[in-house]
């Protein structure tokens, strides 16, 4: 196998990077110690990757190469390094889903979504930041601290897979997983550059809900480009007994969706869905870029949505989670959750039956609503997030166009309402805002139409790039320095254990985002 400089390999796609390995021409031993310097150059400026479990990885890329060799029929993953969200449990790996009452958690078994990218050949090289068990879209918590920008690292990079889209865009890991309910696939896209897929329900199983049969919770891919978030898709799809909602599907489908002809697709936008408070640049952002792109599509309209009580709908579902995942711990100390699950947990405690009917009810309502867009259009376009990065040391967006919000994760609600609709919806990176950050545009395609969202965001993706103005920025690495405060200064007790241990207890957090 040749060799390669560290530093051009981690800049290579996912897929690139699958290609060379069966061509052999990196060794996937090479490949993990070219991500290992980019980790440990550029992780200590923005906190995106936690536990670390890099001697194992050595033995398996070794295992790999030699796979390779030999001449073995390869995973989709083969030899790629992955880094897993500290939302799902890793076998023999530190789990604390960001809370301290997990920081000592190495579970003896992978999570079914680990265990398939696993059987696909990646090679867990660590964990990616949250928040406390995945509540809020700042990826900070107690027991790592905060993940910082690569843009910037004193700004936010999102969440709840922060850690994920920042070592993603600073190119130190090829393949990161990610989960959304309100938007934590989308959002953290959308502020570090890269791609974020909130696929259908059903699609890649998400078997750690305890309410198995919401659909507001899926597990899904990010990727540096599009085809890399498809790859990933093609390697966890399927149906699985432990989520009820999914169901028999070709898995490969989604390997290399035909590049969809935009020339064709009927488009409509909207600044806030009828129902977001979005920042007043931000409104404007987004209609530039509307402007620059829609020479591209057979149609490009404005649409006006009226789709109901969105917040207060989200508001019951949010809580119904919550409330399942978090019960035993907030009854044995609520002062063991952080104030974001704790407020979760509090505002499902004062709801009642009446208010669940009402909920799923007019979670109904408003997917019967949301298909009059789908009757003219075949893409919806929206801005991903109604502000750009904000200081990490802020918890959440509190104010949006001098307009209070109502909670910690109303300033999410731009997602959040697609969420409702269970729709599939990509984010997309889309040039800059005017302070210089990553804008992500958030595409949500047909009902069940994952294939055909992204065949269309395959295209987008391909006529950005030809733009100065649509496509997808890249941080300066080299201007990165530790922010002050720094990342870290929000951790209380760091985790007592090794980050890497080949056996010990199952943990049985139930994160829900």
């Amino acid at each position: 196998m040749t060799a390669s400089s560290s530093a051009d390999l981690v800049t290579r796609s996912a897929v690139e990077l699958r290609e060379l390995i069966a061509q052999r021409q990196i060794s996937p031993v090479e490949l993990l110690e070219a991500c290992i310097e980019r980790i440990e150059t550029v992780n200590p400026s923005i906190n995106a990757v936690t536990a670390k479990c890099y001697d194992r990885a050595r033995v398996e890329a070794r295992a790999a190469e030699q796979a390779v060799l030999r001449g073995e029929p390869l995973g989709l993953l083969h030899g790629l390094p992955l880094g897993v969200k500290d939302l799902e449990p890793t076998a023999g790996l530190l789990s604390t889903f960001g809370s301290p009452n997990y920081r000592n958690n190495i579970p003896a078994q992978d999570i079914e979504l680990v265990a398939r990218l696993r059987r696909a050949g990646a090679i867990v090289a660590g964990k990616t930041n949250v928040p406390e068990m995945g509540a809020g879209a700042n990826s900070r918590n107690p027991v790592w601290g905060a993940t910082g920008n690569p843009f910037n690292p004193q700004l936010n990079a999102g969440g709840s897979s922060g850690g994920s889209a920042a070592a993603l865009a600073t190119d130190m890991l090829p393949v990161c997983t990610g989960s959304d309910t309100g938007g934590s696939l989308r959002i953290p896209a959308a502020k570090c550059g890269v791609v974020g897929l909130r696929p259908s329900p059903g699609v890649v199983p998400s078997v750690r809900k305890l309410l198995g049969w919401t659909p507001i919770s899926v597990v899904g891919p990010m990727g540096r480009t599009v085809d890399d978030a498809c790859l990933q898709m093609a390697a966890s799809a399927g149906m699985h007994p432990g989520d009820p909602l999914s169901y028999p599907l070709d898995p490969l489908s989604f390997l290399r969706p035909t590049m969809g002809d935009l020339g064709r697709l009927r488009v409509a936008y909207s600044t806030d869905l009828g129902s977001c408070d979005v920042d007043p640049v931000i409104r404007a952002t987004f209609l530039a870029k509307i402007e620059a792109m829609r020479h591209l599509f057979a149609r490009c309209d404005e649409v006006n949505l009226e789709l109901g009580d969105v917040h207060r709908c989200f508001d019951v579902l949010r809580a119904e989670a919550f409330v399942a995942g978090t019960r035993e711990a907030y009854e044995r100390d609520p002062a063991s959750l952080g104030p974001n699950p704790r407020a979760n947990y509090e505002i499902g405690m004062r709801m009642s039956l009446l208010d669940s009917a009402w909920a799923q009810a007019e979670q109904t309502r408003i997917l019967n609503r949301f298909q009059a867009v789908y009757a003219d259009y075949d893409l919806l376009l929206t801005p991903t997030t109604p502000v750009s990065p904000f200081p990490w040391t802020l918890p959440h967006a509190d104010m949006i166009d001098g307009k209070a919000q109502a909670n910690y994760y109303r300033w999410l609600a731009l997602t959040y309402v697609i969420t409702l609709t269970t729709h599939p919806a990509i984010s997309l990176p889309c040039g800059t805002d005017p302070m210089g950050m990553p804008f992500g545009l958030q595409v949500v395609g047909r009902f069940r139409g994952d294939l055909a969202l992204l065949s269309a965001s395959r295209a987008l993706e391909q006529a950005f790039a030809g733009s100065p103005v649509l496509r997808r920025p890249l941080p300066d690495l080299a201007a990165l320095k530790p922010p002050v405060p720094a990342l870290d200064s929000i951790v209380t007790h760091p985790p007592q254990v090794p980050h890497t241990a080949e056996a010990g207890r199952s943990g049985a957090a139930q994160s829900v985002v």
